[in-house]
């Protein structure tokens, strides 16, 4: 059988333990709900009209969520315009979306963060007539199609042409659809068009093989790259899109922008950082047909892009492009390694509060001891204070029964080694009020704490 010490050790260690741990996880809590809270089951990223490019991205990066056991949510939009407005309403639910660059920046868009640049986007510019056209300058007195009103697309086409002296006053600029360009051109309703769309593209595909329309290959094209850092210089080879009918006819060079993957800035760090491994995951490595062939303007290792320069690019996807997926996750599932993170981030919070409690709790225990104690030496003044008016023997007989119970009690007080020295002075002290007691006198000073 336990002790009676062991028993009164555990109980006292359970009275200062139990609301000190009740402290601690009620800490835990708060923290882990508002501290780092857990991230939510779903994610959702804007992407573009269902079938386009953004979202095939988007399709492609639902199966790294889903391996960790969450649900990546493609919305459909009309495009980078309308994927920068759902991330600017916090009450649109888009945690994400994909943007062409060169329309916005962190400047204009404070909010946002970077997960890395996915794949070029090459301005076509096509033109219809024999008369050969290299510069964007060349458009002065031409009617131009810039793309459906509010597009990237048009954006875009907007900026470089102002740039050359092309506006509204020097030339005829159209907003079209993008599938009616190649009726357009044709026809000759327009002189020359604005496309930003990858080279597999239906519209790019018709106008490269449609008779009288003409690619412009850009003669200054590294100096939009130099001037614009969200720009680059692509070379279109002799014949690489078409061997056979050796489309395009000559080298061609054209400029990219690129697109990007952002993100609100409030979004849950482990779910951008999940984002960063699909990112990863979908664009590190070219994906070849049936016939082992790569899309144009794919290179193995190109893409992601670990730098962005429009926007801040967010220091989770900055880990997952340095050093891959987090240490974790690599051994726990997602859920498991997410929650282990929030423990520790949590424990740096409580730290400062925790050392106290802890030095607090000894304090706590040393008191619950004392107070057991100097419970019965209250007991044995009062003792004192009533036996001054016990005159009688009889009364006196009552007082010295109601000392034995004290001392019964204080014989029955279990307390650690450290006290049992005032464990002793009690018992003495109980001693002398006996022998007073029993020689008729009343006059007791008992010491007490």
């Amino acid at each position: 059988m336990r002790s009676k010490f062991s028993l009164f050790q555990t109980r006292e260690l359970l009275f200062v333990a139990v609301p000190l741990l009740g402290v601690l996880f009620g800490l835990v809590w708060v923290a882990l709900h508002f501290v780092d809270p857990a991230p939510p089951r779903t994610f959702v990223i804007s992407a573009a009209s269902s079938g386009s490019p953004y979202w095939r991205y988007a399709e492609r990066y639902k199966a790294t969520f889903a391996r960790h056991g969450v649900v990546l949510e493609v919305r459909e939009s009309a495009g980078s315009l309308a994927n920068l407005k759902a991330l600017a309403d916090p009450t649109s639910g888009v945690n994400a979306g994909f943007v062409q660059g060169g329309l916005t920046s962190s400047r204009e868009a404070p909010g946002l963060l970077s997960v890395g640049r996915i794949a070029y986007e090459p301005l076509w510019v096509f033109y219809a007539g024999g008369a050969r056209l290299e510069r964007l300058a060349d458009l002065k007195g031409r009617r131009v199609l810039v793309g459906p009103a509010g597009s990237g697309t048009s954006g875009l086409a907007l900026r470089l042409l102002a740039v050359n002296g092309v506006t509204a006053e020097t030339a005829t600029l159209i907003n079209s659809e993008l599938p009616d360009y190649v009726d357009t051109l044709a026809k000759g309703e327009a002189d020359a068009g604005f496309l930003v769309l990858a080279p597999e593209a239906r519209t790019i595909q018709r106008l490269l093989r449609t008779p009288n329309v003409r690619l412009m290959s850009f003669e200054n094209a590294d100096a939009y790259a130099q001037r614009f850092p969200f720009l680059s210089r692509l070379d279109l080879r002799q014949g690489v899109v078409d061997f056979a009918a050796n489309i395009p006819a000559a080298d061609t060079r054209l400029i990219a922008t690129t697109a990007a993957v952002v993100v609100r800035e409030d979004a849950h760090h482990a779910l951008v950082n999940l984002l960063a491994q699909a990112l990863h995951e979908a664009h590190g490595q070219p994906k070849p047909d049936a016939g082992s062939e790569t899309a144009l303007f794919q290179r193995a290792g190109e893409f992601p892009l670990p730098n962005d320069p429009e926007f801040a690019l967010s220091e989770d996807a900055r880990r997952v492009y340095r050093s891959g997926p987090p240490v974790l996750q690599r051994y726990l599932p997602f859920w498991i390694a997410t929650l282990v993170d929030r423990l520790a981030v949590s424990l740096v919070v409580l730290v400062p509060i925790l050392i106290p409690l802890t030095r607090f709790a000894p304090q706590i225990y040393n008191w619950r001891v004392r107070r057991r104690i100097n419970y019965w030496y209250g007991e044995l003044k009062r003792l004192e204070a009533t036996a001054r008016s016990a005159a009688s023997a009889e009364q006196r007989a009552a007082k010295l029964g109601e000392l034995d119970r004290i001392e019964g009690a204080v014989d029955n007080i279990p307390v650690p080694l450290g006290f049992a020295d005032r464990l002793y002075e009690l018992r003495q002290h109980v001693e002398l009020t006996r022998r007073r007691l029993q020689a008729g006198g009343v006059h007791l000073a008992a010491a007490a704490d």
